[in-house]
């Protein structure tokens, strides 16, 4: 190995107990979205990032915005380390904000138990442990930091479950940042080049209401929704022809999450709502799929006389693709993974969806990779008990660790 490999991998080394103290500190700091109060576990962050001889930028976004969002509060916090006058700015992204813990827990979500080598607790792999992977691969280029020749950054963002427009959206849009290539928060140990987009639409479906003695008089939105059902479902077995030819992912979905109406059991419901979910594969085109999905709609409805139909996107979530500068950071994230990890890791695409999408709207290459087990679902990532090996952990800080040091040209 090289005396700068030696030194990062001694730096890290070092620091283990730390980086998972680290951790569990964050993981301690509920930031539940929804309903999505971030902005206590933004603090809490920038305070433990500051004992560790970083500066700190906070981005408090406006509560006008938030709350337009559906959400709470939301500071991001971005730490800039330059080396040198020159050479790329490479951002690290990764969301404090999880989804609720849900019931079923063997262990305390916000405990940040340890057991067997496994640290258990909500985010503690999606993606509260890549503040710790990203932070502590950061202050390992320090002891390097006269062989290096540009700027990393840290894009800590806090709205993910909600899309991240006002977390990695914003801080490109706004000027804050402008970085020449990103990696984002990766969950597995294969580096991730592509993604699935997803369109969530809200179907509202608009009736009259009549006693159910006398049905005839009213306009049933049930019996209009059952109907949009039937061909939601016709066309979901229709999805299963379209594959994509990227590895990792295979069709597009459907599913219909959920549904409210009606006003008591002895009345015609005159208005019933919708949320659907469709998954797209990277060869999709969003604008097609939400044209196809309305088309569908209508015309369902234009069979039952009196019901109309309200259809409203609730959120848009292009595929991530791979742009042509991406192939340096693919090419050395793989070569160190396999070397550390002592395994082939390949590249391959996810069916999730992140914010490593709007790097790459936005014209900047950028592939995920971060702490997790050999596949997501070893982590219990959205469900009871998740958990993450703290090997997997360190050996994805030295990963990135090492990463940087190539592209900054060590």
């Amino acid at each position: 190995m090289s005396q700068t490999a030696d030194a990062i991998d001694a730096f890290l080394a070092s620091r283990q107990e730390q980086a998972e103290r680290f951790l569990a500190e964050l993981v301690k700091v509920p930031s539940d979205n929804p309903h999505g109060d971030c902005a206590p576990h933004a603090a809490r962050a920038k305070e433990l990032l500051e004992e560790l001889g970083l500066e700190v930028e906070t981005d408090v976004v406006p509560a006008t915005l938030v709350e337009a969002q559906g959400m709470v509060s939301i500071t991001n916090l971005i730490v800039r380390r330059r080396f040198g006058s020159d050479g790329p700015t490479i951002a690290l992204n990764a969301h404090g904000d999880v989804v609720p813990p849900g019931e079923g827990w063997g262990h305390d979500p916000y405990g940040a138990e340890i057991e067997n080598g496994m640290m258990y607790g909500r985010g503690v792999a999606v993606s509260k442990s890549d503040f710790a992977t990203y932070t502590f691969a950061l202050l390992a280029l320090d002891g390097v930091a006269d062989r290096l020749s540009g700027t990393v950054e840290l894009h800590l963002t806090y709205d993910e479950e909600a899309g991240g427009n006002l977390g990695p959206k914003r801080l490109l849009e706004t000027g804050l940042s402008r970085p020449d290539l990103a990696i984002g928060a990766g969950f597995a140990y294969s580096v991730v080049t592509a993604h699935n987009g997803c369109l969530h639409l809200e179907v509202e479906l608009l009736g009259r209401s009549a006693h159910a003695a006398r049905p005839d008089t009213g306009f049933d939105a049930l019996e209009a929704a059952n109907g949009v059902l039937t061909a939601l479902y016709a066309a979901r077995r229709t999805l299963q022809t379209r594959r994509s030819k990227v590895k990792g992912i295979t069709s597009p979905t459907l599913v219909v999450g959920l549904i409210s109406g009606g006003i008591n059991t002895n009345v015609v419901p005159d208005r019933i709502v919708m949320r659907l979910d469709r998954r797209m594969i990277p060869e999709e085109r969003p604008e097609d799929v939400e044209a196809e999905l309305r088309k569908l709609i209508e015309t369902a409805v234009a069979k039952f006389p009196g019901v109309s139909v309200r259809i409203r996107q609730i959120l848009l979530a292009r595929p991530l693709t791979q742009l042509p500068g991406a192939a340096r950071l693919v090419e050395r994230l793989t070569a160190r993974a396999s070397e550390i990890l002592d395994m082939p890791v390949t590249a391959q695409g996810i069916p999730l969806y992140t914010d490593g999408r709007h790097y790459s709207e936005a014209g900047i290459p950028c592939v995920l990779y971060g702490a997790g087990p050999r596949d997501l679902l070893e982590a219990n990532a959205h469900r009871a008990d998740e958990r993450l090996a703290l090997a997997d952990l360190h050996a994805a800080t030295r990963v990135i660790a090492h990463t940087l040091a190539d592209l900054l040209g060590a």
